[in-house]
This record gives structure tokens, C-alpha cells and sequence, in this order.
């Protein structure tokens, strides 16, 4: 896992549960589990939601279960997919949601990059999975480690989570009363009828930001059309 990738920002606050004895048995289940099997995601993009979403411009966290766990999905960000994916179901029904909501077509492709330079943290509860076995690395340390993420984020004015299925709801305890707080069912086919569709996370999440004097998330993904 390449440390080096997650901001300074992160770095310094999560100092000590990076050189926690914890952390460093996490690095070597991980290291093994690559070097037994495949993993995703690549090692060079397990932070990266911590990348591309530094601690200082975060305003909202959506958090999900594990990394989607077949060839070439799991990117870093939770439920985006690099261009040229075929897009999960799971995603698939995100869309459907966003456009019920607000008025949103469903993207043509799964790639979430422009959220999360927006400030939406895109984190899962583990950050790992060995590949075609979902949930395969939980109960391993990444729990405790995106605990402290969340805690840190908790720290932060105002932030609007979105906490999407059961491993991620576990972490409702943790968020400050003074920060927006969504829970639902995942938005996997399994789950997204029972209470997913029809959640409206999105307006939602900017009617708080602009109740809070910032300028709501643009939930596009595609390229803006022009002036």
C-alpha cells in the first residue's frame, strides 16, 4: 500500500494509526493476501479517496461495505468504476436514484472522480477485498482505520453522511448531532427496494450545504454541456 499517496493533511492527523502495531499487521495481511492472490484494488489506489479528497476540503461522506471484487471495478473510490467499465449494478441503481431526485440522466459511465474533487469522500468500511470473494478482508483492521477517518472528518464544521448499508450504518454513532446524517439500505439489487429508492440523498445533502452557506455538489459526471 503506498502510503506516500495519502495527502499530508491525512497524514498528519492519522500519524499515529499509521505506525500503530494494528496498522502495520493490517499491511502485512494485505501484502500476503496480494502475493497469495489477486486483490483490489491496485495497491497504488487503496487511499484513493484519501487522495483525491484531502481532510480540508471535505463536505460530505458517502460510505459504503468493501470494494466491488471483480477484474478491473475497484478503483479506490467507493462504487465508482474507471471509464470504460461496465457500470455495477449497485451504481446502476445510485443513477436511477439520482435521477429521481434531481432530474439527473444516468451517466455513461461509472467514474465518480468529479464528486470527489467536489469534496464528497467516496470511502468504504474496508478498504480491500481479495478478488471474486466480497468481504474477504473484513475483521481485519480496516474497520478500526476508517473509524478514525470518520472520526477525523467528524471533527470538521459541517459535513452531510451518507451512510449506505448495514456495515456502514454501524458507524452512525460516531457523527456529531450538528453534521447531516442519511441512512439507508445499500443500493445493491438486494437491498435498493427497501428503502434506498425514493431516500433522495442527494437534495438532501445540498439543501444542507446551502443551509450551511456552501455551494451545493454538482452530481454530474459526465462532461458539462456547454454555455
Amino acid at each position: 500500500m503506498n502510503l506516500n499517496a495519502i495527502p499530508q493533511c491525512w497524514r498528519e492527523t492519522l500519524t499515529d494509526d499509521l505506525a500503530s502495531p494494528e496498522f502495520q499487521k493490517l499491511q502485512k495481511f494485505v501484502a500476503d493476501e496480494r502475493a497469495a492472490s489477486p486483490v483490489f484494488p491496485p495497491a497504488a489506489d487503496v487511499f484513493a479517496a484519501l487522495t483525491m479528497t484531502p481532510l480540508t476540503r471535505v463536505r460530505v461522506l458517502i460510505l459504503g461495505q468493501d470494494p466491488y471484487h471483480d477484474d478491473d471495478q475497484a478503483h479506490g473510490l467507493s462504487f465508482s468504476v474507471r471509464r470504460g467499465v461496465r457500470i455495477p449494478p449497485s451504481l446502476r441503481n445510485i443513477y436511477k436514484e439520482l435521477e429521481s431526485d434531481l432530474q439527473i440522466p444516468a451517466a455513461a459511465h461509472g467514474c465518480l472522480e468529479a464528486w470527489a474533487r467536489q469534496g464528497v469522500l467516496l470511502l468504504n468500511t474496508v478498504l480491500t477485498v481479495r478478488a471474486h470473494e466480497p468481504n474477504s478482508h473484513r475483521k481485519r483492521g480496516w474497520e478500526n482505520f476508517t473509524t478514525r477517518v470518520i472520526e477525523c472528518v467528524n471533527e470538521l464544521p459541517s459535513v452531510a453522511f451518507v451512510l449506505w448499508g448495514k456495515p456502514a450504518q454501524q458507524k452512525a454513532s460516531l457523527i456529531h448531532g450538528r453534521h447531516l446524517l442519511i441512512e439507508s439500505p445499500h443500493p445493491s439489487p438486494l437491498s435498493a427496494r427497501r428503502g434506498f429508492f425514493g431516500s433522495r440523498p442527494f437534495s438532501q445533502v445540498n439543501d444542507f450545504l446551502k443551509s450551511n452557506a456552501q455551494p451545493p455538489i454538482d452530481w454530474r459526471v459526465d462532461e458539462k454541456p456547454p454555455r
